[in-house]
């Protein structure tokens, strides 16, 4: 072998190790999760989904081996946190609690700077829950039909806080005022916290609240429920009647907790979160909690969160539009 040859071989060599160690060394042949996954909340901290949230991230932490923080991003209606997530890498590392407003904004919200169906991959339905309709304990309302005759003697004068547009609280009180053929205004707040802040304090009368929300102030008596919105009695409030047998025929609605990423995630970065959440939410002290506010665990694969998502989709836009309801 003559000399230039073997020059050659051994800068080929050295190319070829230099490439292998730059491709061992890349951050996108790293192990995942090699740093701090976060999970964007689009209300404000205190509420039923940030409790949620919080839950399901300590679990997950446990599982991946890696920080999970929870990062609060509210206002316009989920949207600035949803837009948030849909423009972040789709690296696995920024997550999305979806919650009811990302079945129901597509056709409640005119103008949205992100294509729901093209910008998100699903991860897991974690469950499903009844809103609760609360009061304040000495409020005079003391059933549904103490409320509706209330409203209807008095158009416009009673309101319903939210913890936003397009939010689970929101579209179950207008299904309600348009069931029960009355008059009532919402009030939306920047999440479930301040909302329910209100409402203690007397500013609003009443509200649809998710039951991850509530049920600390039911448990300690500082509100009453007045019904369910679900379609069947919640086994964790056993003798509060549904709004449907409380005389508004045909009623029902269900809040719904579920994880996303930005659409482009790979597949095996989004079956490890699966896998992580799973875990997470099939544990003993995330079940306890589930049972007690009548959150139904589902904990499938993302198939599950994508078919069960467009199916609320399809009901919800046609309530939207048959009872023209606005984002404002």
């Amino acid at each position: 072998m003559n000399k230039s040859m073997k020059s050659f071989l051994r800068q080929f060599g050295a190319i070829v190790t230099l490439a292998a160690v730059s491709v061992a060394a890349s951050p996108s042949f790293a192990a995942y999760p090699d740093r701090t996954v976060r999970i964007i909340v689009p209300f404000a901290p205190g509420g039923g989904t940030d409790l949620i949230a919080r839950s399901i991230g300590t679990g997950m932490s446990q599982a991946l081996g890696q920080s999970v923080i929870v990062e609060n991003k509210p206002g316009g209606g989920t949207i600035i946190g949803t837009d948030a997530v849909a423009k972040s890498p789709a690296d696995g590392y920024t997550l999305l609690i979806a919650t009811f407003a990302h079945a129901v904004n597509p056709s409640l919200q005119p103008k949205l700077p992100y294509a729901t169906d093209k910008a998100f991959t699903p991860v897991i339905l974690v469950g499903r829950s009844p809103n609760i309709l609360v009061v304040k304990p000495d409020s005079p309302y003391k059933s549904v039909k103490d409320l509706i005759t209330a409203a209807k003697a008095a158009p416009g004068k009673l309101n319903f806080a939210s913890q936003g547009n397009g939010t689970s609280a929101h579209l179950a009180g207008e299904l309600f005022k348009n069931l029960a053929k009355v008059d009532l205004t919402h009030v939306p707040y920047r999440g479930a916290g301040p909302a329910i802040t209100d409402l203690l304090g007397g500013q609003v009368d009443m509200m649809f609240a998710t039951a991850a929300a509530v049920t600390p102030f039911l448990q300690s008596g500082k509100l009453r429920a007045l019904g369910v919105t679900t379609a069947q009695r919640s086994p964790a409030y056993p003798n509060v009647p549904t709004i449907a047998e409380s005389g508004v025929s045909g009623y029902a609605a269900e809040s719904w907790y579920g994880l996303y990423v930005p659409a482009g995630t790979p597949s095996d970065v989004i079956s490890k979160l699966n896998a992580a959440a799973k875990k997470a939410v099939e544990s003993d002290t995330f079940r306890k909690r589930a049972h007690d506010e009548g959150l139904i665990v589902s904990a499938g694969d993302p198939t599950e969160l994508g078919n069960y998502v467009r199916a609320e989709e399809t009901r919800w836009t046609k309530i939207v539009k048959d009872n023209n309801i606005t984002p404002e």
